[in-house]
């Protein structure tokens, strides 16, 4: 035998050993291919199921707002004094979307608006106010970083939803966390486009607020008026009454 031929003979012969493992494999997917027209289609439309959800928990949630600063909130430095910062919501779905405003310092710290619902494409300026505490003796005078952090939440609502913070409660698996912002504070006295940017926002939400309370039928919770400027008391109302009556019992033993 020549060595070309012994050479075929042991390339045939690691072929043959090699190949019913490859046939086998492949009579495998032709047999599955084959059962996945007939039977073989629930079991392996079961287990794309079971993937499918397993991929979509990992996934993180889409996210319904954007907002502007995107990560932090930045508050002028002034310590023993409340100040304001301001943020940027905007609605990017196509879905009505409510939000809702959490800090990690509720005693220090409010939102205005607290929460709110938003139309696709819809956006307003939420303020925040905080008090800033005086410095610690081992802290430095400008702290830039501090540990108060504020989460903003989102939640899918139908179109004429009124905000009340228990939508949250009720509807726990809906709710997205959107941002978690963190407060930076930045020098008062040194111009730097953030505190610029800060002071246009301020004065674009002061805007919108004075809008808002514009187009805000006014709800009368005062005083009754009757005639001509002429205002009742309701316990004075109710006193005048009382002295009435004792005068008609006066005069009813005499």
């Amino acid at each position: 035998m020549s060595v070309s031929n012994h050479h075929r003979s042991n390339s045939d012969g690691k072929q043959r050993r090699l190949f019913p493992f490859w046939q086998s494999s492949t009579n495998n997917l032709q047999f599955q291919s084959n059962n996945s027209n007939g039977n073989g289609v629930v079991s392996t439309g079961r287990s794309s199921n079971k993937l499918s959800s397993v991929a979509k928990s990992l996934l993180p949630a889409r996210r319904r707002l954007r907002l502007d600063p995107a990560n932090n909130l930045y508050f002028p430095y002034e310590p023993g004094k409340q100040v304001r910062s301001a943020v940027r919501i905007k609605n990017h779905s196509s879905s009505h979307v409510a939000f809702k405003f959490q800090t990690t310092a509720p005693k220090s710290c409010y939102m205005r608006p607290p929460g709110g619902v938003l139309a696709p494409g819809e956006s307003l300026i939420a303020t925040v106010f905080k008090f800033v505490e005086q410095p610690d003796k081992n802290e430095k005078q400008l702290d830039q970083r501090s540990k108060v952090k504020f989460k903003i939440m989102s939640l899918k609502v139908k179109e004429g939803t009124d905000f009340v913070p228990e939508l949250f409660d009720e509807q726990k698996d809906e709710v997205v966390v959107e941002r978690i912002l963190r407060v930076i504070f930045i020098n008062a006295d040194r111009p730097t486009p953030a505190l610029e940017k800060l002071k246009h926002q301020l004065a674009e939400a002061e805007a919108e607020l004075e809008l808002r309370l514009r187009r805000k039928p006014q709800v009368d919770t005062g005083p009754k008026v009757v005639g001509q400027g002429l205002v009742i008391d309701e316990w004075k109302e109710r006193r005048e009454k009382y002295l009435a009556r004792q005068q008609v019992e006066a005069v009813d033993l005499m």
